[in-house]
């Protein structure tokens, strides 16, 4: 395997063009990693812009069995790079390994289902309604509609999946699949594993004979290159997975712009979950939360930060258990400094607060520069009514439980909750009738809704809703995992009165796709 070379990824070149360099670092070491990765020019930005912008309509026009071919031969080149890219993965991340065997298993397979999903056709969601040259009073006229690719998006690459959410993750993976251009802001703490990919993206972008400019990879220090790109009028969508902080700040650019665009911003959730009489009754409940919590440190967008409970002999009991279950637990490396410090400081911040109590709390990992210590604590559903510091999420291993006196207040801790990604109720089907009110409040404040399971596994399928309202998401009725999340990069089009010749495929009479259409109100499947 060739060393990392520290070059920006700008069309089907290796680019750098000046002096200035960023380095990687192993966060449970503090050790400097090979590659010294050259900050993007003023050049490089505008020609990654421009080439965008030139690819956008050629890429777009592409038969989807082209675009297909080209995803699935970006999963092939990931899986070429073998061990070196796991390594260094882990390296820059403080995770194992095997964590990156299976990401990348989840990476390469979304890729996939996303080249199956385009070349099915049904995702453009064709939409017909005939002429009627005889209706009256007034004739009817031909009006057919589907999705088109929106043209460059810009994808800003996550620190906690450095592969599945990152170079080649779900973002990019549905925009490519939606048709349009990306460029992608490599993310600082895993600066090599990013070369890496957008090196197996660019070399499948060739192979495959797309448009050059489909695809760029630039470094960048700080938030200027983040806002260069964003406040560029050639950029028509922006995909981020981070801080609440980092993704209204992109919102607030692109909502400023003279054009203003979309930012799909994936943000800050505490992911609450209501535990019932019988659910805590069960013997291993406590372990079942634990586990979830600290589950890679903590360190996932899902991470349950929150349970809700009513005030009993058993809730007390739990208390106990759960307590136990957390000075069991040996904290690891967290992803860099900057996120570990962060956690710590807001751990410090929530057992300041009135009416607090830390309950539990794990061990360090004395081999680590970086390491995590899990906590668990209690607060009174009274004080979390009172104290909105109490609301806000703790990136880490850590979770809060708020004992609530009756059901009355339980549910109007439940309605103070903001949005969240997911929420997750734990019970028997009886109870789940007797406490349909909560549930539904637990619904209006989430994308998905999780019964008597933990929400630290996200599904890439179809049906899956990864979203929810401000400020989980910034658009609560997209996804950004599933399927559905190429639909944040396309827009409708309607065409009426189109000449036959000139439809886009997907609309021709005839059906030639054979995909699956709505024909004056009725789908109708391909024969």
């Amino acid at each position: 395997m060739e060393l990392l070379e520290g070059k920006n990824i700008v069309g089907y070149s290796d680019s750098f063009s000046v002096t200035k360099c960023m380095h990687g670092f192993n966060p449970a070491t503090g050790e400097t990693l090979e590659g010294d990765f050259h900050v993007a020019s003023e050049e490089e930005i505008e020609q990654a812009l421009d080439l965008a912008q030139k690819a956008a309509p050629a890429y777009a026009a592409l038969p989807p069995k082209r675009r297909a071919a080209f995803l699935r031969q970006i999963a092939e080149e990931i899986l070429a790079l073998e061990d070196h890219l796991i390594e260094r993965a882990s390296a820059e991340s403080g995770l194992p390994n095997g964590r990156f065997v299976g990401e990348r298993g989840r990476t390469v397979g979304q890729l996939r289902l996303f080249a199956d999903w385009i070349e099915n056709g049904s995702w453009v969601e064709a939409s017909i309604d005939f002429a009627n040259p005889e209706r009256k009073p007034m004739p009817k006229v031909d009006i057919r509609k589907m999705l088109e690719a929106v043209g460059p998006v810009v994808v800003f690459t996550a620190s906690n999946f450095p592969l599945a959410f990152s170079t080649a993750g779900g973002d990019t993976a549905a925009a490519l699949a939606a048709g349009c251009p990306v460029i992608v802001k490599a993310h600082e703490s895993h600066l090599g594993t990013n070369e890496l990919v957008a090196r197996a993206i660019r070399d499948a972008a060739k192979k495959t004979d797309m448009p050059e400019g489909v695809f760029a990879s630039l470094v960048g220090e700080g938030h200027e290159l983040g806002k260069k790109l964003v406040l560029d009028s050639r950029v028509q969508s922006v995909a981020f997975t981070g801080s609440l902080r980092g993704g209204k700040a992109l919102y607030d650019l692109a909502a400023g712009r003279k054009n203003p665009i979309p930012v799909f911003s994936e943000m800050g959730s505490v992911n609450p979950m209501l535990l019932l009489p019988s659910a805590l009754d069960r013997p291993d409940m406590a372990n079942v939360v634990a586990n979830s919590v600290t589950l890679g440190e903590g360190q996932f967008c899902t991470n349950p930060g929150l349970l809700l409970t009513i005030d009993s002999d058993a809730s007390k009991k739990f208390q106990q258990q759960l307590a136990s279950a957390f000075e069991q637990k040996s904290g690891s490396t967290m992803l860099n400094a900057g996120i570990r410090s962060n956690y710590h400081t807001m751990v410090e911040k929530a057992a300041d607060q009135v009416g607090v109590e830390i309950t539990g709390k794990g061990k360090g990992n004395e081999q680590s520069k970086n390491s995590s210590v899990p906590y668990c604590a209690t607060a009174s559903g009274k004080a979390f009514l009172q104290n909105p510091q109490l609301h806000e999420e703790v990136f880490g291993p850590f979770t809060m439980t708020i004992v609530c006196a009756d059901k009355r207040e339980l549910d109007e801790v439940i309605a103070t909750l903001q949005g969240q990604l997911t929420c997750s109720i734990w019970g028997d089907e009886d109870e789940l009738a007797t406490f349909a009110h909560s549930a539904n409040l637990l619904k209006s404040k989430s994308g998905r809704i999780v019964f008597n399971n933990v929400p630290t596994g996200v599904e890439v399928c179809h049906s899956m809703h990864h979203g929810g309202p401000f400020p989980a998401t910034t658009d609560a009725r997209f996804t950004s995992v599933g399927m559905d999340a190429i639909k944040r990069f396309a827009r409708p089009v309607c065409y009426q009165n189109w000449p036959a010749s000139q439809l886009p495929d997907a609309l021709k009479d005839g059906n030639p796709l054979g995909i699956c259409r709505r024909e004056d109100g009725e789908y109708v499947s391909p024969k």
